[in-house]
């Protein structure tokens, strides 16, 4: 990896920025469009309606982030794409069992409901932050 430092600064602000998104499209769905919210029986609908909506953020966001990142590279590469790309989907992997199933807070989920009952969503998210850096460096070449 050419700039470690670099490629986790672009990763943790992306996935920040993809969390707000997403939070705020569920509070936009509970207040605006009046959804009900979550109760102690789950997410409610104002969240369950977002789920779709999940890899889109995703691809659209990582995707804009890895074109950042590979075009701050001396050398960008279909390789330091591939290798960028599954590092931050291992990091965020890893950093969700923690975030959002083991780290008991309102949102937070058994390990059933997020790796499981979210299906197909969490697999397409994962599949879009590896292809984040994939698609920058693509767009890099136009």
């Amino acid at each position: 990896m050419q700039n470690f430092g670099m490629s986790m600064l672009y990763f943790w602000v992306c996935y920040i920025g993809v969390t707000i998104v997403g939070m705020l499209h569920t509070i936009f769905n509970i207040y605006v469009l009046k959804m009900k919210p979550m109760d102690k029986n789950g997410m409610g609908e104002g969240y369950e309606k977002t789920k779709p909506w999940h890899p889109l953020y995703n691809i659209i966001l990582f995707s804009l982030f890895g074109f950042l990142y590979m075009r701050g590279l001396s050398n960008p590469t279909i390789g330091e794409a591939l290798i960028t790309g599954a590092i931050w989907a291992s990091i965020c992997i890893v950093f969700d069992v923690f975030g959002w199933v083991i780290i008991k807070h309102p949102w937070s989920l058994t390990f059933r409901q997020f790796y499981i009952e979210y299906q197909p969503w969490i697999s397409l998210i994962y599949l879009a932050i590896f292809l984040g850096p994939v698609i920058g460096y693509l767009f890099c070449l136009i």
